[in-house]
């Protein structure tokens, strides 16, 4: 018989087909992720015509699905910690593919607000669990990439929402683009099959034989006989997970991430609610507002690839702090108008800073705490956060139905940046769980190594 140390064999992996697959799966589940949370301020303009919303009707309606995310993440998130991340998977996928696709049958605001609410459960529950299965299976050094990289598939999502949106509204209507978010629905089957289940789930339910084929498909040179012990990390365990966030000091740092979350995700959702309308109040016709949407997204994409690079090389809250500050100006600077070239590169730095910078603090989080209870952290975050997403949409219709200086408009949105830069510079890194797992390491190598085959 022999020792397994699971975490140890993930850590030391090399990246090959398994996490392809992995990559794969996860980045087309993030991608509808984010295609049905933008598909709303696609469609706004239109709404707002056929059904004749002021701004402030149009907010609210914004805010229901994002209310349905604020009881789906943590409640997703501490279900998945108790029978498993993949079962919440596609869960969670089957409610927000569902109902967003029912949106666009919807007659009337209270249907389509009751639809939003309903998807939005299954928003909030989908990304905590993909980034919490993905850290785990993750190599040491490739986490935070990989994390990135799937979390690219939001931004492709949000581009993708606005350019369906430019081909159909002229011939089919405003309904075509939730159409096209039931997509998903058709991929349930397959992801079930051949997403893999959480090791920590797979070892706390004694499902060895599941995880030594998993191990394998991650080591191919590791051996294993049904009788080897597995072992892990031991950490502090609750029997509510939400305990478990406060335990070992890290009290100050998730308040901190709280905050943190809240903040960011005012700014990004508000932007994905309100910024074509902003630019069409600024003096852009439909199409060129739809276009500043894409060009946000596309922003978030390089940037969350170079924001990654680079916490891997520096550490996440050394990159992250300067640039949730630099969102904030850019968002500042974007009021003051200009050039077409100089606007588009203030959107696209603007969702670098934000979108990008919030696609990092996810990866951030997940580390940070152990895997017993990384979706329940990302979850609790997350639902904070859409606090912060629900005031969002209805912050910038209030201060469109008030016509103030479009200056004043952006700057609004730009304060949030200035408190997440500080809610981060604040938390307290040398209580992260990787900080445990390294310094673990470091005890193994220096005794006699655990034999693994």
């Amino acid at each position: 018989m022999s020792k397994v140390n699971a975490s140890e064999i993930i850590n030391n992996s090399k990246f090959n087909r398994f996490h392809i697959g992995l990559l794969g799966l996860c980045f087309f589940i993030i991608l509808f992720d984010g295609y049905d949370l933008v598909v709303f301020g696609s469609a706004v303009p239109l709404l707002m015509e056929e059904w004749n919303l002021s701004s402030v009707e149009v907010g609210a309606m914004g805010s229901y699905g994002l209310f349905g995310m604020v009881f789906g993440a943590p409640f997703f998130g501490m279900l998945a910690d108790k029978i498993g991340r993949r079962k919440v998977i596609v869960i969670t996928l089957t409610l927000f593919s569902l109902f967003t696709l029912l949106c666009g049958f919807a007659s009337n605001p209270t249907m389509f607000s009751t639809y939003r609410f309903l998807a939005g459960l299954g928003l909030g529950g989908i990304m905590p669990n993909v980034i919490a299965l993905l850290t785990d299976y993750s190599p040491g050094k490739m986490r935070n990439m990989m994390v990135s990289i799937v979390l690219c598939g939001y931004s492709v999502g949000g581009m993708l929402a606005p350019i369906i949106g430019i081909f159909t509204f002229d011939t089919i209507g405003w309904e075509a683009v939730f159409w096209f978010a039931g997509l998903p629905l058709l991929a349930i089957p397959f992801l079930y099959k051949y997403l893999p289940e959480s090791s920590t789930h797979l070892i706390r339910s004694n499902r060895k034989e599941e995880l030594f084929g998993i191990l394998t498909k991650i080591n191919p040179t590791k051996k294993f006989q049904p009788d080897d012990e597995l072992i892990e990390l031991k950490v502090q365990e609750s029997n509510v997970p939400l305990v478990g966030l406060f335990k070992e000091k890290r009290a100050q740092s998730t308040i901190m991430f709280w905050i943190a979350f809240f903040m960011c995700l005012l700014m990004v959702y508000g932007l994905n609610t309100w910024l074509p309308n902003l630019m069409m109040e600024a003096g852009y016709a439909l199409n060129s507002s739809l276009a500043f949407l894409i060009v946000l997204q596309m922003g978030a994409i390089v940037g969350t690839l170079i924001i990654a690079k680079l916490c891997d090389r520096y550490g996440e809250r050394k990159m992250l702090v300067p640039l949730y500050a630099l969102g904030a100006v850019s968002l500042t600077l974007l009021g003051f108008g200009g050039n077409s070239f100089v606007i588009y590169t203030l959107v696209g730095l603007a969702g670098a800073c934000t979108i990008g910078a919030q696609n990092i603090v996810q990866a951030y989080v997940s580390q940070y705490y152990p895997p017993n209870i990384r979706s329940t952290a990302l979850g609790m975050a997350s639902g904070v956060g859409r606090l912060g997403g629900m005031l969002g949409p209805i912050l910038g219709g209030y201060l469109l139905s008030i016509t103030l200086p479009i200056q004043l408009n952006f700057i609004a949105f730009a304060i949030p940046g200035l408190i997440a830069a500080i809610a981060l510079f604040l938390i307290r890194d040398k209580h992260a769980y990787y900080k445990q797992e390294v310094d673990h390491e470091e005890k193994i190598e220096n005794a006699q190594p655990a034999v693994s085959n």
